[in-house]
């Protein structure tokens, strides 16, 4: 699950600001705002907004990395190769 700290992360490994992030995702910069206030996974908010989020910063160039046993979850950028 999508967590709003991997949200603000990949904004920043990007370079981007909220309203870029809402531009690539279409969605408001109050929604992207709310969304990165939480705290941990993203319960709120609705699956498609979410989504749409999750795949304009994928096309950007992110790779999110799921929770494990062992790590938290992450981001890290995809190789330029």
């Amino acid at each position: 699950m999508l967590t709003a700290e991997q949200i603000r992360g990949a904004r920043a490994m990007l370079r981007m600001d909220q309203s870029d992030l809402a531009d690539a995702a279409g969605v408001s910069v109050e929604t992207i705002k709310r969304l990165e206030a939480q705290d941990g996974p993203l319960t709120t908010g609705r699956a498609a907004t979410v989504t749409s989020v999750e795949k304009a910063l994928e096309d950007g160039g992110i790779i999110f990395i799921a929770a494990d046993d062992e790590n938290g979850p992450g981001v890290r950028l995809r190789s330029s190769e």
